[in-house]
């Protein structure tokens, strides 16, 4: 277990329960005091470093290549889906959340024929439905979904599903943005092809860039079918493999934050040891505002590790904004809902926080409410 760094340094930044930027560790921001360019050896060393790290977190079986992308994550899931598909190809986007809705308009921008199979925001994709749908319609080339929908916090069953895509002999893309090192993924078991994350998530670096993780084979059978110059996946890697070189201006800083990031992730005990940090993180968050008369917007059953989301107290004096200002004049930040069906809140239980933090953000809460007036925080 590592140890809770701001009991030693004395932090004073805000600690950010969120989706993503998150609190990282002193280490891993100083890893970017420094200049080092991006031909320089020692940086072209770094990168296949982090290349080769991010196959074995995927425990990759050395049919797949990483592949890394400028940008935040949705830029990478971008490149994916612009670069994957063939012209005559079409997507399925298992949906329920506003992340599965934001695949579906990213193939509607790139012209490509889109269908969605839409789910309630608290409610798991029938299996079965997506085998059916794949099976009436021979036009569908791939299949896309989130592993952890941080809209809500829902976990989606990518085991499940990728067996009936390969069954179905489609292709499998996976945003595992909010998940890839913190909840074990074994690639080849989950039949995924393309898998989608980014720096500043579970791995607890910093914004800057994702990165792919994809089979060699269809990687390879996607030479040309690129929608965009930037976001061409097959020539991004292309040029990585070459000489280790990005086609474009790389994220140095980030780049370097990333690999201390990876060091830490091992040290900590690799992803087994974080999900467990997480976890532990939520329940205690859930069991502390379950006490504070808040009530969690998923049953418990289909709660993830990674974020939690809350609805509003019914009570008439509670207003979102004054709420997140309390906090974060304490030093909190939380982060607003996204749903499309409810008033909520969502707090994160990921990157470097500890559940003394958690307890810590729980005694802020109850100061704000009673600052407020708020008596009761029983849900709207």
């Amino acid at each position: 277990m590592i140890p809770n760094e701001r009991k030693v340094s004395g932090a004073t930044d805000k600690l950010l329960f969120t989706p993503g930027p998150l609190t990282t560790s002193r280490t891993v921001r100083q890893a970017m005091l420094r200049d080092l360019g991006s031909r320089d050896g020692e940086f072209i060393a770094v990168v296949r470093e982090i290349r080769r790290a991010l196959l074995e977190i995927g425990r990759s079986n050395g049919a797949y290549e990483a592949v890394l992308v400028q940008g935040s994550g949705t830029f990478g899931i971008e490149s994916v889906v612009s670069s994957a598909i063939p012209k005559n190809g079409k997507l399925l986007v298992v949906v329920n959340g506003a992340y599965g809705k934001r695949i579906v308009r990213m193939a509607e921008v790139h012209g490509i024929p889109v269908t969605a199979q839409t789910y309630a925001e608290d409610t798991l994709p029938d299996v079965s439905a997506v085998a059916s749908a794949l099976a009436s319609d021979a036009a569908i080339t791939h299949v896309a979904m989130v592993h952890s929908e941080t809209t809500t916090g829902l976990v989606n069953p990518i085991e499940a599903v990728g067996r009936v895509v390969r069954e179905a002999r489609r292709s499998f893309i996976v945003d595992a943005m909010s998940s890839f090192g913190a909840i074990p993924i074994d690639l080849e078991r989950c039949a995924i092809d393309y898998i989608v994350s980014s720096a500043n998530k579970c791995i607890e670096g910093v914004p800057g860039f994702s990165f792919v993780i994809a089979r060699r084979e269809p990687l390879l059978a996607s030479e040309g079918a690129a929608r965009s110059l930037s976001l061409d996946l097959h020539a991004q890697w292309r040029g990585l493999e070459k000489d280790g070189q990005f086609r474009f201006t790389p994220p140095t800083h980030a780049l370097l934050a990333f690999d201390q990031a990876l060091r830490e992730l091992t040290d900590e005990g690799g992803v087994d040891a974080r999900g467990a940090r997480y976890r532990a993180c939520q329940k205690t968050l859930a069991d502390g505002m379950n006490a504070l008369g808040f009530a969690a917007y998923l049953p418990p059953e289909l709660q993830g590790p990674i974020i939690t989301t809350f609805r509003y107290p019914a009570h008439a004096k509670f207003a979102f904004e004054a709420f997140y200002e309390g906090l974060s004049n304490r030093g909190f930040a939380i982060y607003p809902g996204k749903l499309t069906n409810a008033d909520c809140f969502r707090i994160g239980s990921i990157g470097r926080l500890f559940e003394s933090d958690v307890l810590n953000l729980l005694a802020a809460i109850r100061d704000v409410l009673a600052q407020m007036g708020v008596d009761s925080a029983k849900p709207a």
